[in-house]
């Protein structure tokens, strides 16, 4: 099994307003971004390329776009941060195993 980029539990995750959990899991691995309930049962996933992450004025919440779907992510600021960082840090690894960087 691959180890994983990032890995948060309890997180909240809402579809604007209907919430879907409120302490879900949120993964990066294998250049993915999955969201999952707290069972385990995985609400949504995307390529990282496919991914938009912002975190501009939301203070412990990042708002993840997947392929065209908004979910509101509660993680807590030092995990909000660690999102950011580790879906920057799977788009470049990416981007290299494609032959993109460099060229």
């Amino acid at each position: 099994m691959v180890e994983s980029e990032f890995d948060a539990t309890g997180v909240g995750i809402r579809r604007m307003l209907r919430s879907l959990t409120r302490a879900g899991h949120v993964l990066v691995r294998d250049g993915e971004l999955v969201l999952m309930t707290s069972y385990g049962s995985e609400i949504d996933s995307a390529p990282v390329d496919e991914v938009r992450i912002s975190g501009y004025g939301l203070r412990d919440q990042a708002l993840a776009t997947l392929r065209g779907r908004s979910y509101v992510l509660r993680l807590g600021l030092r995990h909000r941060e660690g999102l950011l960082s580790a879906v920057r840090t799977a788009r470049a690894k990416s981007a290299a195993e494609r032959g993109v960087l460099g060229t």
